[in-house]
């Protein structure tokens, strides 16, 4: 009989142990459907091995070394890209025609001409230059009005670009970008020292799945498609391999972390297939903005079509993680509160959770693109254009079709892992422990019946009142 957190089990001999079921000790009491169990792992092995041979059939050699370009090919012969530490900032300047570049800062910096008023920094590279002998040149460098006002300080590093001296005119540098590396380092140090800290262990085994998904990206997936491999073989291939190797390191190697893999697989299988159909029938080209068009006039064995399949089903890989680990882990909690809730009430129950994170799963997904397109959508709201209309230009429609495919999938995987969980888990198994308190009570056979699922849900949503503890006793005592 289950009493607030403890579970009172009559034991041959007239004696029974309580005791209290947390996560880690009802994951070990829930025992496993045996035919279920087969299927499942019969599946995974399947999986498994299909992607071991898509890694050994597709995994690139070096036929796509060609496709690599130089940072040096993007400018003219001789352009170098030195590192420069500011010296002092200049105010922006006030006009809508002065600033970087203009003729009213006061020229080009290293051309000779006067020294700009506005809009410009000084700056002292880190190393001599070819013409400069020892010396580390000082300059002037024109910067758009966006990163004058950005805060820019003396102190901070930048990159210029510095192009030789030609047909006798001297050298000139021009602003390229802000060296960013010491804040985006201090805020990789801090994120990864809060998941170690709050997380522990299984934040750093988190932390480790998400290094080896990084090499698969870099190793395998890039590299493949540069190849010129399908996108959606690529995808697939590389999407199963993460999720098998992130999902067991996190988790454990466990029945419930296979029942969210093979939700997470079938999530991924979905959201190809609606990406695939649904590139095909918007007509997209996979070239919505200059980086794919740029992307596309150099590497010309890649579809850029492909591309976007393979990015529409990456993009909903980690938001589809979490949703199946949650339902198989919610499910495995039901049963482990109500041993005797049969396999139809269990699989309702959890669907009942899993609505509520398909619900909040969706703002997510939702507003995590609102946020990254914010300036997108502010030119909506600017232009004089029905939205409809603007919603159908190329890169919103890529987005739409990214966005809508990864949650169709993610959707759809709730009742498929709650199904899946459901089907797998089989009646409780209350552990013994040694040092539970010992109460007197009835031989097995006895007249004391046994609790119902309801009382048990009720008994795990918290400690019945005092009173209630007391009758049970003396019921029990009197017994």
């Amino acid at each position: 009989m289950r009493s607030g957190s403890g579970t009172l089990t009559t034991m041959p001999g007239g004696h029974s142990h309580t005791h209290s079921h947390d996560a880690r000790s009802t994951s070990g009491a829930v025992a496993v459907s045996t035919l279920a169990r087969v299927g499942l792992t019969l599946l995974l092995v399947v999986a498994a091995a299909a992607t071991v041979y898509g890694l050994v059939r597709y995994w690139p050699g070096d036929t796509q070394t060609p496709n690599r370009v130089g940072t040096t090919d993007f400018a003219a012969p001789g352009v170098t890209f030195p590192i420069a530490e500011v010296q002092e900032t200049l105010p922006v300047c006030a006009t809508p025609t002065g600033g970087a570049g203009d003729a009213s800062s006061g020229g080009q910096a290293g051309d000779g001409g006067s020294a700009p008023t506005c809009g410009a920094i000084t700056v002292q590279l880190e190393q001599p230059t070819a013409t400069s002998g020892d010396v580390r040149p000082v300059v002037s460098v024109p910067v758009p009005p966006a990163v004058s006002s950005s805060g820019l300080r003396e102190g901070d590093t930048v990159q210029l670009l510095r192009t030789p001296p030609q047909s006798g005119q001297p050298e000139t540098y021009s602003f390229l970008q802000v060296q960013r590396g010491a804040p985006l380092s201090l805020m990789l140090a801090l994120f990864l020292v809060v998941v170690a800290v709050v997380a522990r262990w299984r934040g750093v085994l988190a932390l480790a799945g998400l290094g080896f998904g990084g090499l698969v990206v870099v190793k395998f997936m890039l590299p493949a498609l540069l190849d010129g491999q399908s996108g959606l073989l690529v995808a697939l291939i590389g999407s199963s391999a993460i999720m098998f190797v992130v999902l067991y390191l996190a988790h454990g190697l466990s029945v419930r972390t296979s029942t969210a893999l093979a939700g997470t697989l079938f999530g991924v299988g979905i959201t190809a297939g609606l990406g695939l159909l649904a590139v095909d029938m918007a007509r997209l080209s996979g070239v919505a903005n200059d980086e794919g068009a740029t992307l596309a006039s150099f590497v010309t064995t890649m579809n850029p079509r492909e591309l976007l399949t393979c990015a529409i089903i990456v993009a909903g890989l980690g938001v589809l993680n979490d949703v199946t680990i949650t339902q198989s882990s919610a499910v495995w909690e039901l049963r482990a509160a109500a041993p005797s809730m049969g396999r139809r009430e269990l699989f309702q129950s959890g669907m009942r959770i899993g609505r509520d994170h398909i619900a909040s799963t969706i703002y997510t997904i939702v507003f995590a693109y609102a946020g990254a397109a914010l300036p997108v959508l502010l030119l909506l709201f600017l232009y004089e254009r029905p939205v409809l209309e603007m919603l159908q230009t190329e890169s919103l429609s890529e987005e739409i079709v990214r966005t809508l495919a990864s949650a169709i999938g993610l959707v759809l995987a709730v009742p498929v892992t709650t199904a899946v969980a459901a089907l797998t888990v089989g009646t409780a198994k209350p552990s013994v422990h040694p040092s539970a308190d010992v109460t007197p009570s009835q031989e097995v056979g006895s007249e004391l019946s046994g609790p119902t699922a309801a009382d048990l849900v009720r008994a795990a949503s918290g400690p019945p009142p005092p009173a209630t503890r007391a009758e049970a006793r003396a019921r029990m005592t009197s017994s």
